[in-house]
């Protein structure tokens, strides 16, 4: 790889943003094209699947969540969590593919790139199959009639951001794994729990008084409170500047952390 453009000496410890990403973004998602349709059963289908089971079986025995059918209640938890899966696959699995067994980002280093703009374009790229998969997910809810009104739009936005902020925190772990082996424990320590403990599957209210206080430490608690009330049709949150901000504050800090430790592993 060429050191010249990977060597951390030669550039400060924020990464540098240009739009020299945008050909890395395009090379991933002409490479997508040509692989939609099983890539989008793969992305698309699960969460469908756990919608119907889960919202039609398991409702049957819920009931309502206050004044929501379970059915409602969980879709706008899917579409978020299927946001975070979508985006955390691409960063891990398919980023760590090409930067190790097809040496995809070795080839971009040879041109004018920074480790920076490969970084930013797959984490720009891997948001965007969260917002295509969210999009999916929100129009077959609408067909469903699990969608109040057209405010539920306003969710696209959040979960781009969402995509994002769980694609960089996956990056970090691209960047310290020597195998697929490692993200296993990725899964098992942390996205697993956060699905189940961010509001997903039912409110926190339900979860012990210190748990529940935990749980808002993790991003995803805060993309479903956003989120949320825009499908069902009820008012924001008074503090909904504070969740989206604390999920930037995710992002950025994940970028810039997988950012550091790709430019010292590409540079060795």
């Amino acid at each position: 790889m060429n050191a010249r453009y990977a060597n951390p000496a030669r550039h400060g410890v924020l990464p540098i943003v240009s739009r020299r990403f945008i050909p890395v973004w395009r090379r991933n998602l002409l490479v997508w094209r040509k692989l939609m349709v099983p890539s989008i059963l793969g992305n698309f289908g699960e969460p469908l699947l756990y919608l119907i089971v889960l919202g039609y079986g398991f409702g049957r025995l819920v009931g309502d969540i206050g004044d929501l059918p379970y059915m409602v209640f969980l879709a706008s938890g899917i579409i978020c969590s299927s946001a975070m899966f979508t985006a955390s696959f691409e960063a891990l699995y398919s980023a760590y593919t090409r930067m190790t067994v097809q040496q995809t980002w070795g080839a971009m280093l040879d041109a004018p790139l920074l480790v920076d703009d490969i970084v930013l374009g797959e984490v720009s790229w891997a948001a965007t199959k969260a917002l295509m998969g969210a999009t999916a997910m929100l129009v077959v809810a609408s067909l469903l009639g699990l969608v109040a009104d057209w405010k539920a739009v306003l969710a696209l936005p959040v979960m781009l951001l969402a995509g994002f902020c769980f694609a960089a925190c996956a990056m970090v772990i691209t960047a310290v794994s020597r195998s697929y082996d490692f993200f296993l424990y990725y899964f098992t320590l942390v996205m697993t729990p956060m699905l189940l403990l961010s509001g997903v599957f039912f409110p926190l209210e339900e979860l012990p008084e210190l748990v529940a206080a935990a749980a808002h430490l993790l991003p995803l608690v805060h993309v479903v409170a956003v989120v949320r009330p825009l499908m069902i049709g009820e008012s924001l949150p008074a503090l909904w500047p504070a969740h989206l901000l604390l999920v930037t504050v995710y992002a950025t800090a994940a970028f810039t952390l997988a950012t550091a430790l790709l430019r010292r592993r590409l540079a060795g």
